[in-house]
């Protein structure tokens, strides 16, 4: 075979395997915050370029990884929910291993954090990162906002892609049967079949990220930081779910909880970072 045709196709093959690997992650370019409305703009804080799941993480994608579905809503395009913030770690970890990338957490069952003193939260791992390596991990907060408000093609929207929640996102008042209408009430919503939806329905928002606003809360990396002495010994919450008001689907609510808690509006999605070696972009 003629070498030149032989290194053209070889090419060819990486090229697409690199793209399949990317194929549900979509590059975010860093830099500062555009976002007039978010929390971080204006105060000089700089976004690293990553990557982050197009969608929430999936009951399929969560078997294919674990074995199991703890889901209370049921369905391959479902979001995974019903997952503390230590089984989304874990899923990251062996996601990585089952791809050939390095874990990004180290993860130690056997000692408990002395920095949780949270009496509500009975597993207290410690976990610390892998700073370099290339696998699977959680957003931090601020990656995660940047990342939902539109990152470099912000426009300065409220919801994740809208000032129309309903537009983006599924909450309270769109998640079941029928629009619900009035103020907000658990039995309407149980009567409603109000529910998690398949991941990917809505608009998506400026940078091609799905359900940032609503359908399952997110966890991500940090420790909610209440700003005064006290640290709240929970890990930071993003986005809102299909069971809240659409005030807490914005892009700039904040919300947390013991790392432990599991509740079938609280899910996840992933990201990967940067690094030479895995640098193809992806939309």
């Amino acid at each position: 075979m003629n070498k030149l045709l032989l290194l053209t196709i070889i090419i060819i093959i990486l090229s697409t395997c690199s793209q399949e690997e990317f194929e549900e992650l979509v590059f975010v370019e860093g830099e500062t915050f555009i976002n007039t409305k978010s929390n971080y703009y204006g105060k000089n804080v700089t976004i690293q370029d990553f990557y982050i799941g197009k969608y929430e993480v999936t009951q399929k994608e969560w078997v294919e990884v674990t074995g199991n579905n703890p889901s209370q809503f049921k369905g391959d395009d479902l979001p995974i929910e019903t997952v503390s913030w230590y089984d989304c770690v874990e899923y990251c970890n062996k996601r990585s291993i089952k791809e050939g990338l390095e874990p990004y957490y180290n993860i130690d069952r056997d000692t408990k954090d002395p920095n949780i003193t949270d009496d509500l939260d009975d597993i207290r791992w410690t976990v610390t990162i892998n700073a370099d390596a290339n696998g699977y991990r959680l957003p931090t907060e601020a990656e995660w906002e940047y990342a939902s408000g539109g990152g470099q093609k912000s426009k300065s929207y409220t919801y994740s892609g809208s000032e129309n929640i309903d537009e983006v996102g599924y909450y309270w008042k769109n998640s079941g049967d029928k629009y619900l209408t009035g103020n907000w009430n658990w039995s309407a919503l149980q009567a409603n079949n109000s529910s998690t939806q398949p991941v990917g329905n809505l608009k998506p928002n400026e940078l091609g990220l799905y359900d940032m606003s609503g359908n399952v809360r997110e966890w991500c990396w940090n420790w909610y930081d209440s700003g005064g002495t006290d640290l709240y010994q929970g890990r930071i919450i993003r986005g809102g779910g299909w069971v809240g008001g659409g005030k807490y689907c914005s892009s700039f609510d904040r919300d947390a909880s013991n790392a432990n808690r599991m509740s079938p509006d609280l899910g996840f999605r992933v990201c990967r970072s940067v690094y030479p070696d895995n640098n193809q972009k992806s939309n």
